[in-house]
């Protein structure tokens, strides 16, 4: 019976039932025509009450108050409740895919280094990325829904977003709330909204700032020899010279093309150094033979009018690039030939610390440096004293070629000095690169206490 009330010609059953119940009590009661219509309204208010009763299920159902799925049921109402429940699953799949894509796109923003910030059009900050976060010192939930101009009140930044168009290269950025430059990009979307992009550049400004400082040293470093140069060549060209006059003025020509063929040396050799790959960690090398070489060049470099001291033996092997370390211990030394008046002393001291470094310390008896120099003495043509550097032929890049060996070889450089008490330079290289070598009789007797391993 209730597979039949659900049938397209349910209403016709149902109507059929109630009209021989109708007839049926009509006949037992003499009225048979009044029993029959009476009949067909029971069909008829049962059917349409079965009806009613299955549309307020499939209501409930939509509303929420009906956990599980659609109602079943046979026939029209079933079937609308089937379609329905087909077409929600397929729309809630579409959302969660959709929900996916989105979290994954906020993810991939979250990620990037650079800084993405939506405003909406009352600059109320709707969403930002941590880069943004940090370049704008905010704070991504407590600053929801918040002005962006009234956490902001970098000058620069307000006029930027009150511009009434937008500059379409981005602007950099320093009076913000953080220290540094930043690049800042701001693009309309929507109706009223706005995205602003940060990037931040504070290293590739300072190293633009470097670079136009260093072609500018150079150009000037170079200039002057040059327009020495040319007055000699102009003096001789002008005037007739005596012999003496003349082996005078090709003595300081010969003082200028010297000092620049030491310029482009000392450029050259910076340029290797930062782009070459560092040195390997198991190219071992003796440090005693090297330091006698080294001791040799100084001791001709001085023409016996300073002291200088080396040390023994230390029967030490190091890791790393000959070469460089040569080059760094030979800027110390001839720097300390240089500023080291006559009857001075230079000594060169090995020293074993207690984490496995070692310590090779140029010491001297100088005119020494003024501690408000100290930290700037590595900068590229940084000199305490121009006029006496360029008289005792100094390029102004000693140190830095040292800073950058050390940087190579994972050491460090330290420097202690006093005006008229002369200075020293440390150089300390990690343990990883120290290594006691093979030692011969001869020279395990004469090594030091404190280097022996």
């Amino acid at each position: 019976m209730r597979h039949l009330l659900g049938h397209p010609l349910g209403a016709l059953a149902s109507w059929g039932v109630g009209s021989a119940t109708g007839l049926l009590l009509g006949n037992h009661l003499g009225a048979p025509l009044t029993g029959l219509a009476f009949g067909g309204a029971v069909g008829v208010t049962l059917l349409a009450s079965l009806d009613a009763l299955r549309g307020q299920r499939l209501l409930r159902w939509l509303s929420g108050a009906q956990e599980g799925g659609a109602p079943r049921g046979p026939a029209f109402w079933g079937e609308l409740g089937y379609c329905m429940e087909r077409a929600l699953r397929r729309r809630e799949q579409q959302l969660a895919q959709e929900r996916a894509a989105h979290a994954q796109f906020l993810s991939a923003i979250e990620a990037s280094p650079n800084g993405v910030l939506l405003l909406d059009g009352e600059d109320a900050i709707t969403w930002c990325n941590p880069a943004a976060a940090d370049h704008f010192g905010l704070d991504p939930e407590r600053d929801r829904r918040q002005r962006v101009t009234n956490l902001v009140r970098a000058p620069g930044f307000v006029a930027l977003l009150q511009a009434p168009d937008a500059p379409l290269q981005p602007q950099l950025l320093s009076d913000l709330r953080r220290p540094g430059t930043l690049s800042v990009l701001v693009r309309r979307y929507g109706p009223d909204e706005r995205l602003v992009l940060s990037q931040d550049v504070t290293e590739r400004e300072r190293h633009e700032a470097m670079r136009r400082d260093f072609v500018a040293n150079v150009s000037h470093e170079v200039r002057t020899p040059l327009t020495a140069l040319s007055g000699f060549v102009e003096t001789m060209q002008a005037l007739a010279l005596s012999e003496d006059e003349r082996r005078h003025v090709l003595g300081l020509m010969s003082q200028q093309t010297t000092r620049m063929r030491s310029l482009l040396d000392d450029l050259l050799a910076l340029a290797r150094l930062e782009g070459s790959p560092r040195p390997a960690p198991d190219g071992w090398f003796g440090l005693d033979a090297l330091l006698e070489r080294i001791e040799a060049r100084t001791r001709s470099l001085s023409a016996g009018q300073h002291a200088i001291e080396f040390p023994p033996g230390a029967g030490l092997e190091l890791a790393g690039s000959e070469s460089e370390i040569d080059s760094a211990l030979t800027n110390l030394l001839s720097n300390a030939v240089r500023y080291t008046p006559p009857g001075g002393g230079i000594s060169v001291q090995l020293q074993r610390l207690g984490d496995g470094r070692l310590e090779i310390s140029v010491r001297d008896s100088g005119i020494g440096i003024a501690r408000e120099h100290l930290p700037r003495l590595a900068e590229r043509f940084y000199r305490v004293d121009g006029s006496r550097s360029r008289e005792t032929g100094g390029t102004g890049l000693g140190l830095s070629i040292v800073k950058h060996v050390l940087s190579r070889h994972g050491g460090e450089l330290g420097i202690t000095s006093s005006p008229g008490k002369g200075s020293t330079f440390r150089l300390l290289l990690p343990a990883a690169r120290i290594r006691p070598a093979a030692p011969t009789p001869s020279r395990a007797a004469s090594m030091p206490t404190a280097l022996r391993l």
